[in-house]
């Protein structure tokens, strides 16, 4: 029997994700806080589009609004997946919502930003714990019911997803996850989820903010070269603390992840190292001119940002380790003016930091 699945947050990612491994013929259900994409899925199906048109379809998904969330128990199967797709500020309500309803084998998928583990677990347990990383998929909620990927196939032979247990070992359930996976793009079982959980909160940290105090997409920030060199700060830091946490860190957006601290401590050689990484990244396509991070979304559309949960867990764990991240705290504190209307989003501020 198919294990059924249900996306507690249908926006970008949850959205993309949910909606293809609909189109492959699994059992999927949405469940969504916004009632128009609700609504438009509902009536119409949920719109996929990429850059190529093979990845332009039409699914039909089973979506249900949120306060009607108790027509789960119906079922007396349960849910066997529950990912959980929403902003991290909304992670706890949301699994704490959904873990009623989980089957006795059931358990929780973090397919989120940031390091969400350890509040889903604090709800349902280490055990019923996995971890998904959208590590090179770019996507927007751009209308209700039309999500929109920005960034091509397999991202220039990158790897695109990342699913590991929190323990780090290869489990079946990681296993069945990673084949149904596969079918939408690149896919990796790893052992090393905390890693590459940290190495996506550096690229998190170095785009997110910074798209959200500018206004930019993410291409128009890398071309400034004012912005380029704060945003190689902000990752450095993130990887000299992911370092202090004795975490092995994978290459951040290609850049191995020494010459990244080493860039954004203003050594010569690595500096010009990553400059000519991220050269690369936008001669060779790897994203389109419309990939805007999701905090630039967030802002675009007066969202509240996951700024805390990015460059604040940075600072953060910084602090607890007795280090400091200057970029990051600076970042964390210029985009929360932006969030409280106290100014508007422009370049400036990022150029005007000075530390």
């Amino acid at each position: 029997m198919r294990p059924r699945m249900v996306f507690v947050g249908a926006g970008a990612v949850g959205g993309y994700v949910g909606g293809h491994l609909a189109r492959l013929g699994h059992d999927v259900t949405f469940v969504d806080a916004w009632p128009a994409h609700v609504e438009a899925t509902r009536a119409q199906g949920l719109r996929l589009t990429g850059l190529t048109e093979p990845e332009n379809v039409t699914v039909q998904v089973p979506a249900i609004h949120v306060t009607d969330l108790q027509s789960l128990a119906k079922d007396p199967r349960g849910i066997d997946v529950a990912f959980i797709s929403v902003k991290s500020y909304d992670t706890a309500w949301a699994t704490a919502m959904i873990a009623q309803y989980l089957a006795p084998g059931g358990f929780v998928v973090s397919l989120q930003n940031c390091i969400n583990e350890a509040t889903i677990a604090s709800v349902v347990g280490w055990d019923r714990t996995v971890g998904m990383i959208a590590a090179t998929l770019s996507a927007e909620l751009h209308a209700p019911g039309q999500v929109m990927r920005t960034v091509p196939l397999g991202t220039g032979g990158r790897t695109v997803f990342y699913l590991g247990e929190v323990h780090g070992r290869v489990t079946p359930r990681v296993g069945m996850l990673a084949e149904m996976v596969a079918g939408i793009d690149t896919v990796k079982v790893t052992r090393n989820l905390w890693g590459e959980r940290w190495t996506k909160l550096c690229v998190n940290a170095m785009r997110n903010g910074i798209s959200a105090a500018t206004g930019l997409s993410g291409n128009d920030c890398d071309r400034d070269p004012r912005i380029r060199r704060f945003m190689l700060r902000v990752g450095g830091e993130a990887v000299r603390i992911g370092q202090a946490l004795g975490l092995a860190l994978e290459p951040v957006l290609t850049i191995p992840p020494e010459t990244l601290a080493r860039a954004g401590e203003g050594y010569a050689a690595a500096l010009a190292a990553a400059e000519a990484v991220v050269d690369g990244l936008l001669a060779g396509g790897a994203r389109s001119n419309l990939q805007r991070p999701s905090m630039g979304q967030d802002m675009l559309k007066g969202r509240r940002t996951e700024i805390d949960f990015i460059n604040g867990h940075v600072v953060d764990r910084a602090t607890e380790l007795g280090l400091s991240a200057p970029a990051n705290a600076a970042l964390v504190a210029v985009v929360k003016r932006v969030e409280r209307g106290e100014t508007p989003p422009r370049p400036e501020l990022i150029a005007g930091i000075n530390l």
